[in-house]
């Protein structure tokens, strides 16, 4: 720095008032675009050289980061998708906001605001306090969200088990909706989807399938192919010559039959499910997709319907097409309807769109309708998760999904879904539904429900692959 400019900043002439006006307000700038130079020119050059390297620090990371995100995407999010990197992260951004307010007082205290004129003092002093405290709000806010980060990290994935690779190039993901309550034993999905993604290009598609879904095939390497060899309550089986299971034989039942029953004949099945963030009732679902769909289900997402009232509300509603008059509440002879939701486009709270996606009675088609209308829920909620909203609303919208997620998706891959959701949201995603006509769900005939599933895939590949 040269002696011309640091003379009138370090030992100016006090008697001057607009000199002492210029220098107050050129410290005040500088002290805010670069934090430490204040000190450095007219202060304590041992705690404006710190500031200063601290700040070039953070400004040499933050511009790493962002090179990371444009070149080597996946890695930048996984690390920065790590609780212990954001541990730290929240414990540099504290002592950086600490050493901020030190430096932002510490340069009022340069301006020597009494010999400035009275016209300026106010306005220097409050310029000067609005540019210190500000930016700490948003570093004390910043810190509150990467902890809610961390903790809703924690909460909902998978703990640290290491990465998994694609199965044929895609990552083939259970989604499980579960209507719970007090009168509802057990864990029996509503909903079941497979969402099957495309590990480059993050094209998707979205296969439902009907809860009445019966004689669903397991894999051979399936614990439950040795007492179901000929698909799920097919005989002859472990039951006998003619199957059978312990509940319906759906495919919505395999929790209950698996887990919740306690049956000895399936004692010490999927052993070590739990230690993996699943179960063995979930894990036997995984096993039945995979065997009716020809698709290797990897993962699971559960998502607890009554906690979606929770999320919507905080992502400020959601906007579906309602194509027929659904009721709010009652029985299948409309005895007990709270109201209706009517046809057309509606912006729907939590509350309205819970029976959106629970309501069965007003539809002809039933179970289906509520099957198709639930995915299309989920369609809006992924569609009103753009990143402004989200970031906007982040604490409600973490708290909401602490409380309605369970996966057992491992933390090492967080970063990796991230990205292929970003690269998602450029397609539309294939939807099959497995429902009648296409499929009878009493007696499905699983060839031809593998090739409606490959025709889904293909459409949700690269064009390349289509073309091949």
């Amino acid at each position: 720095m040269s002696i011309e400019l640091e003379r009138p900043l370090r030992n100016p002439d006090t008697d001057s008032a607009p000199l002492m006006n210029k220098r107050a307000r050129w410290l005040v700038l500088l002290g805010f675009v670069l934090p430490g130079s204040a000190q450095l020119l007219a202060g304590n050059r041992r705690l404006g050289r710190f500031g200063l390297t601290a700040t070039v620090i953070l400004l040499v990371a933050a511009a790493v980061s962002l090179a990371g995100l444009a070149w080597a995407r996946v890695f930048t999010l996984s690390v920065f998708t790590n609780p212990i990197v954001l541990l730290v992260l929240q414990g540099v951004i504290v002592l950086y906001a600490v050493l901020w307010l030190i430096l932002g007082f510490d340069t009022l205290r340069l301006t020597r605001i009494v010999r400035v004129s009275p016209g300026w003092r106010l306005p220097v002093a409050m310029l000067s306090v609005l540019l210190t405290v500000v930016p700490v709000l948003g570093a004390a806010w910043t810190v509150s969200t990467v902890g809610t980060l961390r903790g809703a990290i924690g909460d909902i994935f998978g703990g640290g088990a290491p990465a998994v690779e694609p199965v044929d190039g895609r990552y083939n993901i259970l989604l499980l909706g579960v209507d719970a309550g007090a009168d509802r034993e057990g864990l029996r999905p509503d909903s079941i989807s497979l969402i099957t993604v495309d590990a480059e290009t993050g094209r998707s598609a979205m296969v439902g399938l009907p809860r009445e879904l019966q004689q669903m095939p397991f894999p051979e390497t399936s614990p439950m192919h040795e007492i179901h060899p000929n698909g799920f309550g097919v005989g002859p089986n472990a039951f006998g010559d003619w199957g059978g299971c312990l509940t319906t034989c759906y495919l919505n039942a395999l929790f209950a039959e698996v887990e919740t029953l306690q049956d000895p004949m399936y004692e010490g099945f999927y052993a070590d499910a739990v230690s993996r963030g699943s179960s063995p009732g979930i894990e036997a679902t995984k096993d039945a997709v995979s065997g009716a769909t020809g698709l290797t289900v990897q993962f699971y997402v559960l998502i607890d319907m009554q906690g979606f009232e929770k999320l919507i509300d905080a992502l400020g509603g959601v906007t579906v097409t309602v194509d027929e008059r659904l009721p709010i509440g009652g029985d299948a002879d409309g005895n007990g309807v709270e109201g209706y939701i009517e046809p057309g486009e509606q912006h729907l709270d939590g509350f309205h769109a819970l029976w959106f996606a629970r309501s069965r009675y007003g539809s002809a088609t039933g179970d289906y309708a509520r099957m198709e209308r639930q995915r299309e829920l989920q369609a809006a909620i992924l569609a009103q998760m753009n990143p402004s909203n989200v970031l906007l609303r982040f604490q409600e919208v973490a708290s909401a999904g602490k409380s309605i997620v369970e996966t057992d998706i491992p933390e090492s891959m967080l970063g990796r879904f991230v990205d292929l959701a970003a690269k998602a949201r450029e397609f539309d995603p294939v939807s099959l539904n497995l429902i009648p006509p296409k499929v009878d769900p009493e007696y499905p005939r699983y060839d031809e429900i593998g090739k409606l599933v490959r025709k889904a895939v293909k459409k949700a590949s690269p064009p390349e692959e289509e073309e091949g």
